[in-house]
């Protein structure tokens, strides 16, 4: 396993948001977390990459526990990550964005800034931007930044990449296009772990999906595994995905 968490916990305050949650992402697979709004789902990201302190149990990335890393040496181990709100540093180009990511990442490698820039002209290849790469980040559609965001992550060279929500907004084109580029990506030998709310999506290329609900890990499982059980139909998904056999949905 790359990752592995053990009777994860955070409380905030009086609020528990992620409540003993067990899960293992196995290298080289697409782990999918779902779940209704407020569920934990972006706690636990920030919990993986120490964004957020444990308040119990313990995470381990490639066996060694995380609770001593701190949040900006995450990425020097390998791990990197989107965000839901995409952020691109205001008054840099594009693929001066992106050149941000291998700075900070490669796993502990130490760049100049005229490698950062070159990793970042492979990367803006790989997502598709490269044309835009000496456009001004306000230049880009919602689209662009989304690419943007997932370029700054890849260049850092992961081989644990957390997507949070990384197709929200898009429309039904962009989305394909963005789930090709995550299988994509994968194919590449980077593990994933997705959160998404795109259904067809998560289901289509997860190989595994967390689901949780009030902070609390409700099914484990395959897409059909997940999509049949009584407890992730009545809490998340609705009788559209919870025909018993049926097959995962697909795009």
């Amino acid at each position: 396993m790359i990752l592995e968490g053990r009777g994860v916990t955070k409380c905030f305050g009086g609020v528990v948001a992620i409540d003993r949650v067990d899960f293992a992402v196995e290298k080289g697979e697409i782990f999918g977390i779902i779940g209704p709004n407020g569920a934990g789902k972006t706690t636990l990201m920030n919990l993986i990459s120490r964004l957020h302190p444990l308040s119990a149990g313990e995470i381990r990335f490639r066996g060694r526990p995380l609770v001593e890393v701190p949040a900006h040496a995450v990425a020097r181990l390998g791990i990197a990550r989107t965000f839901q709100i995409v952020r691109p540093f205001p008054g840099m180009s594009v693929r001066e964005n992106v050149a941000i990511g291998p700075l900070f990442g490669g796993a502990g490698a130490r760049r100049s800034v005229l490698e950062c820039l070159r990793r970042a002209d492979e990367t803006l290849e790989i997502v598709g931007l490269a044309a835009r790469r000496d456009a001004p980040v306000t230049a880009l559609t919602l689209a662009g930044r989304k690419r943007l965001e997932l370029a700054r992550a890849l260049a850092m060279d992961p081989e644990l990449l957390l997507l949070d929500e990384v197709m929200a907004g898009l429309n039904r084109t962009e989305v394909v296009e963005v789930k090709d580029l995550v299988v994509a990506i994968n194919r590449r030998g980077v593990t994933i772990v997705v959160i998404e709310h795109v259904m067809e999506v998560v289901m289509s290329i997860s190989r595994r999906i967390l689901v949780l609900h009030h902070g609390q890990r409700i099914a484990l499982g395959t897409p059909q595994e997940v999509a049949s059980d009584e407890r992730v139909v009545a809490a998340y998904l609705g009788k559209r995905y919870g025909q018993p056999r049926a097959e995962a949905p697909t795009l």
